[in-house]
């Protein structure tokens, strides 16, 4: 669900990041007045969770591979526009530290894993839990809030890159950016989602939702002192994040040129010049350079790296609020 540089054109890239930089500014004031400072922990642990989660690459039929996001949990517990800064925040640093997603996408990877997933999933969630829920039917909720949230972003993703044929061709015809149309992106996204990822981000959007309630209690946002658990959680997620490089194959859309060019025998020009333009400071979660072992532990210090990364960042912020 990471849209790579190249894959969208500029002009596309430049409607993303118009789009969202008022969902971004509204989204600063609506925190900054509704969470308040003294939940401001609970605002970098979703941040860093929402980081580390997306480490656990799952293999699915077909060779390709996918994650859980996660933006559901931090919206149901802080609230959609909570949501849209943790994963803005996750997505950005993603980006550049590790280059995982496009620098010049990271409007369009916010519009569809913050924007739409943490609204959809908020949504979903309070329309299925009104009344007085029991702890089952919240979870039940949660799950299903996850399932909806996370297919109607994968279906965005489909949409994007599929009308990029249609919008950015080259005088030969030929695809400047994403080379399939949306015939081939749309099915391509949303059935491995569907069937296999859906279920993942449900299941997973339930267990924490569970695991919260019962750590902290029903209200959240609120909770003092209750968030340690999590925090530990959190630690413990980072040290086995490495079980997320047993997924060896590529998300669907995500390839690089090798790859590309071995599917369709030619590199799109646009995809030629942007594509890897960015690699990150420490390229691919530091993979690109250790094998074995060495990976293992690499990829423990680049989910450390990140989370604290996400945390300071959220703090950073929180001083700005002071003032």
């Amino acid at each position: 669900m990471h849209i790579p540089d190249g894959y969208l054109s500029p002009r596309t890239c430049a409607v993303f990041f118009a789009a969202m930089l008022p969902v971004w500014y509204f989204a600063s004031k609506r925190v900054e007045e509704g969470l308040k400072l003294k939940n401001l922990p609970l605002l970098a642990l979703g941040a860093a969770f929402t980081f580390v989660i997306m480490m656990f690459n799952i293999p699915i039929p077909g060779g390709s591979s996918g994650h859980m996001v996660g933006s559901v949990v931090v919206s149901i517990a802080l609230g959609p526009w909570a949501g849209v800064i943790a994963l803005s925040l996750a997505v950005t640093l993603q980006a550049f530290l590790f280059g995982d997603g496009g620098v010049l996408a990271i409007g369009a990877n916010s519009f569809n894993m913050a924007f739409i997933m943490s609204f959809a999933g908020y949504y979903s969630y309070r329309a299925l839990s009104l009344g007085s829920p029991g702890h089952a039917r919240k979870i039940a909720a949660a799950a299903a809030a996850g399932y909806v949230a996370v297919n109607l972003a994968a279906l965005a993703v489909g949409i994007e890159l599929g009308i990029q044929p249609v919008i950015s061709a080259g005088t030969d015809g030929r695809p400047l950016y994403a080379p399939y149309p949306l015939s081939i992106s749309i099915p391509a996204m949303m059935v491995p989602h569907a069937l296999f990822l859906g279920p993942v981000e449900a299941l997973g959007t339930a267990l924490v939702v569970s695991y919260m309630e019962k750590t902290m209690g029903n209200d959240m946002a609120r909770a003092r002192g209750g968030s340690k658990p999590l925090w530990t959680a959190l630690v413990v997620l980072a040290v086995l994040a490495p079980l997320g490089l047993l997924a060896v194959g590529t998300p669907w859309g995500e390839w690089g040129r090798e790859e590309v060019l071995g599917m369709i025998g030619y590199v799109p020009s646009g995809m030629e010049r942007y594509e890897g333009a960015w690699k990150g400071l420490l390229p691919d979660y530091g993979n690109e350079s250790a094998e074995g072992i060495g990976a293992s532990f690499v990829y423990i210090i680049s989910a450390a790296i990140g989370s604290l990364a996400a945390v300071l960042a959220v703090y950073l912020w929180g001083k700005r609020w002071r003032k």
